[in-house]
C-alpha cells in the first residue's frame, strides 16, 4: 500500500481514536532501529494520536541500547519497556498491552516480516465495520517450507477445530484489537498466537475479521521459532479446548473424568467382593490395588484437579501476578507522548 492510500484509509476511519502499537523483540539489535524508523514511516501522516510500545524482552545483545538511541532520535511517543529477563514472548506482549493507552492496540512482531504499513487498513476494518479484533493473514508467507509453513499449517488447522474460529492464518501477530475487549483476557504462558480463541470467550466470533495482509522475509537476525515451538502450541491447544468448552464449568469436566475413573474402581472392588464373599481368597490380587488406587484417583481428579485450575485462571485475572517484571519502563503523562500528524 502506498503513502497516500495509507493518508487515504486514515481518512475513513469512523471515529477520532488513540492508536498504541505494540512490539516485543528480543536480541534482535540490528532489527531494533529499522523497527523504530519502519513504523514512524508508515504512521507519519496517520491522521489520529498514536504510540510505539517496544517492549525488550530481557535481550542480552545490544537491543536496548539500539532501541534507546532511535527513540530518542523518533520522540517522545515511542516508549520503551525492559523487562528484568527473557520472560518469552507472551508475557512481553502482555506488558506492553498494559502499558498501552490507546483505545485501539495493533501488535505485531520485531522482526520487520509484517509490514507497519497495513496497520492502518487493519485499524480501518475494525471500526468501520465495529469489530473487536481483525487479524492479518500472510497469504504469500516468506518462511521456511519444513520449519515454519508446514508446521504452521498443521496448527492452525488445529486451532480451528478446537476453537471453532473460522481463521486461515492465527500464527500472524500483526492484529488489531479494541483495547476495551483485549483487556478482559490476560495472556500467559504461550498464549499470545491464540487470542483470538481467548477473546472469543468474551466476545462473538462474528465480532472478528481476517483481512490479507503483506510478509516479508527475514533479512536480519536470527529466527526465535523452530519445531520445539510448534510442539508447546500442540500442548497449549490443550488449555485452550478446556477453557473454551469448560471454562465456565470446570466441574463437568474433571467431573466426568474423575466419575469414569472412580467407576471403574468400584466395578474392580465389586467384583472382588463378590469372590469374597464366594469364599475366595483377595489379598494378594494385584486387581484390589488397582481398583483402590482407580478410585483415589477418580476423587482426586475431581477435587484438585478442579481447585487447581480455578485458582490458576482467577490468580491470572485478578491482575495481582504479572507474568513478567520490568527493569526499566517510561513513565508518561496520559495527555503526552502521541504522535500527532502535521496540519497541512
Amino acid at each position: 500500500m502506498s503513502k497516500n492510500e495509507n493518508i487515504l484509509w486514515t481518512d475513513q476511519l469512523s471515529k477520532h481514536h488513540f492508536l498504541s502499537v505494540v512490539v516485543p523483540m528480543y536480541n534482535e539489535e540490528e532489527l531494533a532501529s529499522d523497527l523504530i524508523s519502519s513504523v514512524q514511516i508508515a504512521l507519519s501522516d496517520y491522521a489520529h494520536p498514536w504510540e510505539l510500545i517496544v517492549v525488550d524482552d530481557g535481550s542480552n545483545d545490544r537491543t536496548w541500547l539500539e532501541l534507546k538511541n532511535a527513540a530518542t532520535i523518533a520522540g517522545p511517543h515511542v516508549r520503551l519497556i525492559k523487562l528484568l529477563r527473557n520472560f518469552k514472548q507472551t508475557a512481553a506482549m502482555q506488558a506492553g498491552i498494559d502499558a498501552a493507552r490507546g483505545d485501539v492496540i495493533v501488535t505485531m512482531d520485531g522482526d520487520l516480516q509484517n509490514d507497519p504499513s497495513d496497520i492502518p487498513q487493519l485499524v480501518n476494518k475494525l471500526l468501520s465495520d465495529d469489530l473487536d479484533m481483525v487479524a492479518g493473514w500472510r497469504q504469500n508467507r516468506q518462511d521456511g517450507l519444513w520449519l515454519r509453513k508446514i508446521p504452521s499449517t498443521l496448527a492452525n488447522r488445529l486451532i480451528r477445530n478446537v476453537s471453532g474460529l473460522n481463521f486461515q492464518d492465527l500464527g500472524c501477530s500483526l492484529k488489531a484489537f479494541r483495547a476495551s475487549v483485549l483487556r478482559k483476557v490476560r495472556l500467559y504462558g504461550e498464549m499470545h498466537r491464540f487470542i483470538p480463541a481467548w477473546l472469543a470467550t468474551v466476545t462473538s466470533p462474528q465480532r472478528m475479521a481476517e483481512i490479507p495482509v503483506k510478509h516479508f522475509p527475514r533479512l536480519k537476525g536470527k529466527s526465535k521459532y523452530g519445531l520445539s515451538r510448534t510442539f508447546r502450541v500442540l500442548l497449549d491447544l490443550l488449555s485452550i479446548h478446556y477453557f473454551l468448552r469448560f471454562g465456565s464449568r470446570p466441574g463437568h469436566f474433571f467431573g466426568g473424568l474423575g466419575s469414569i475413573v472412580t467407576s471403574i474402581g468400584f466395578l474392580i472392588l465389586t467384583y472382588l467382593a463378590f469372590l469374597k464373599l464366594s469364599g475366595e481368597s483377595i489379598g494378594n490380587r494385584p486387581l484390589m490395588l488397582l481398583g483402590f488406587f482407580a478410585v483415589v484417583s477418580g476423587l482426586q481428579l475431581l477435587t484438585t484437579g478442579v481447585v487447581a485450575e480455578i485458582l490458576m485462571r482467577t490468580y491470572y485475572d485478578a491482575g495481582k501476578f504479572n507474568s513478567y517484571h520490568t527493569l526499566q519502563a517510561d513513565s508518561i503523562d496520559a495527555s503526552e507522548g502521541w504522535h500527532v500528524a502535521k496540519q497541512a
